[in-house]
């Protein structure tokens, strides 16, 4: 635990874990504040873990819940509130514990002087110089000057992120570029299907942030509240404003742990696992390796999300090793599916299928997990099939693999440049936004109808880089996303079916049939998966490296 005292009564954090609220008891503290939203970090507890441990532990706890950097006038009135109604002294956290000192700032603008906030804060080694302004105005950012101002601003460092940086430094390597991202690691994330089967360890899936940020782009290391693109400027925590010509979203998605009742009290105990977080895909591989018997139910929720096949890849790799094993006829597996075929393109659905019945898997259509028991070992789903009246099933369990519903990030969500739905709103040719023409997208927050995946940001990383440059240079964009994603499935560890596919379900394969035939299992699709593409994305993608994916010239007449 690293609490930073900024009072007597008050101190704040970076994330804590349930681990850490017995020295928070023993610290003498006897409440908490939690400002961190639930799924906004891959490795991230949430709150309802922390809850439920501290009140055993007799802490009174409290949600205020801050998207990153979009910190309100009611926000910072509710946490003053807060603070005179618990006990003292109190715990506020969030990831680095800014939200928490930002809030406590501007409850205290009432009654104490700029200089003693700012001194106080800074004792405890936080900066709050950028939120003067908000502090003496009322809350009001200005957007008519920037706190910083560049060519190219991008937004999120995942796989879209540093990959278009890399692309566009290749192309332009005089421009000024800011990269904007508030986490300290960086995952490779298809790692984590093999870190569940026990065939990568998972710190071989993370590395610094700071290792990885392309040599002359600018690392801004700090959350977006949101976007203001009538000025050009993007909100960031702190309510500090940068400025950009061009603007590249690129932040990822949002786990939504807490839509399903019940599921994150118990994760990571109870059989309760997810190869969707770092922390508990080696739990999985726990679960998997000492299961002998009894039933494993595997979930997948409604579409959009983030490797759709990842649910099953679970499901196979988990019923491979009980084959091995030879354990496999006395455990039951059941895979609860909210959509109504085993998978998007048919093409590749006999193979499958085949896996499938080779493990025994039933197929459950059209359940969507919604609540979880996790000590009672009994989970929900609501199923809605077609031309009949919705209705709820109770499913007991001894492994529940649990993949959580999906949503852009909140501050897209609230954004002018999100669609009804919530996700950016692109042309899915060029990924140029249909309202801003100084604004791209790419990677998981994007709405453009194809799978994804991080081998479709791999792909659209050149795309977006070279369009940038058309417009830099005042041309029309030269570079056409055709919707390719790639989706290696592991039905058995050994083999793999490489579905590869772009707008529409057509077939769009990288390699010739006779080396890799992706309808079909291949052990060399599992050499690709294994041996190539971790060092591939490290040192490849990541780097600029456009093999395989530098994007063909469109003719414009």
């Amino acid at each position: 635990m690293d609490a930073r005292t900024i009072t007597a009564g008050l101190s704040v954090s970076p994330q804590i874990t349930v681990a850490d609220l017995q020295s928070v008891a023993d610290h003498g503290f006897r409440a908490i504040i939690c400002n961190r939203p639930d799924g906004e970090g891959m490795d991230q507890p949430n709150f309802e873990e922390i809850e439920t441990a501290a009140r055993a532990l007799g802490l009174e706890t409290r949600y205020l819940p801050i998207t990153a950097g979009l910190v309100r006038d009611e926000d910072a009135t509710a946490f003053g509130r807060m603070l005179t109604e618990l006990p003292g002294p109190v715990l506020a956290y969030c990831r680095t514990g800014t939200r928490s000192a930002t809030l406590w700032s501007l409850a205290a603008a009432t009654d104490k002087p700029v200089a003693d906030i700012l001194a106080a804060t800074k004792a405890a080694g936080y900066d709050m110089g950028g939120v003067v302004r908000r502090i003496v105005n009322g809350g009001k950012t200005p957007t008519d000057r920037a706190d910083a101002q560049y060519d190219v601003v991008i937004v999120g460092a995942g796989a879209a992120g540093i990959s278009v940086a890399a692309s566009l430094k290749s192309r332009k390597p005089s421009l000024d570029i800011a990269l904007i991202d508030p986490a300290d690691i960086h995952y490779y994330q298809p790692g984590w299907t093999m870190v569940g089967a026990g065939i990568f360890e998972a710190p071989s899936t993370a590395k610094t942030m700071g290792s990885l940020i392309p040599a002359g782009v600018h690392w801004i290391k700090s959350a977006v509240a949101g976007f203001e693109p009538a000025n050009n400027a993007v909100i960031l925590d702190g309510c500090r404003v940068v400025k950009y010509r061009r603007l590249i979203v690129c932040p990822g998605l949002k786990l939504d742990w807490a839509k399903i009742d019940g599921l994150v009290e118990t994760l990571g105990q109870n059989g309760v696992t997810s190869n969707y977080r770092y922390d508990l895909a080696p739990y999985t591989w726990d679960l998997v390796k000492g299961m002998k018997r009894g039933r494993a139910v595997f979930t997948q929720p409604p579409m959009p999300i983030k490797c759709a096949g990842a649910p099953q890849k679970a499901l196979y790799l988990s019923g491979d090793h009980w084959f091995r094993t030879g354990v496999l006829k006395d455990i039951d597996i059941q895979f609860m599916n909210a959509g109504g075929v085993l998978f998007g393109v048919k093409d590749y659905v006999p193979a499958l299928q085949g896996y499938m019945n080779r493990y025994k898997a039933d197929l459950n259509f059209f359940h969507t997990l919604v609540a979880v028991d996790g000590p009672a070992k009994k989970a929900w789903f609501e199923v809605k099939e077609p031309d009949q009246s919705p209705r709820t099933v109770e499913t007991e369990f001894d492994m529940l693999h649990v993949v959580p519903p999906q949503v852009a990030p909140d501050f897209i969500r609230v954004s002018p440049l999100a669609d009804a739905a919530g996700w950016v709103d692109v042309d899915q040719a060029t990924l140029r936004h249909k309202t801003y023409e100084n604004i791209w997208s790419l990677g998981d927050v994007m709405n453009a109808p194809n799978a994804k995946t991080a081998a479709a940001a791999r792909m659209q990383a050149p795309i977006v880089a070279q369009n940038v440059t058309d417009d830099i240079e005042g041309r029309a964009p030269t570079a056409i996303y055709n919707g390719y994603g790639s989706c290696p499935l592991t039905v058995e560890r050994g083999k793999i079916v490489l579905a590869e596919f772009g707008y529409g379900g057509a077939l769009l394969p990288s390699f010739p049939r006779w080396l890799i035939d992706g309808t079909k299992p291949t052990r060399a699709a599992w050499f690709l998966k294994e041996q190539i593409l971790p060092p591939f994305y490290w040192k490849a993608m990541l780097r600029g490296k456009e093999w395989m994916v530098k994007p063909e010239k469109v003719t414009v007449r």
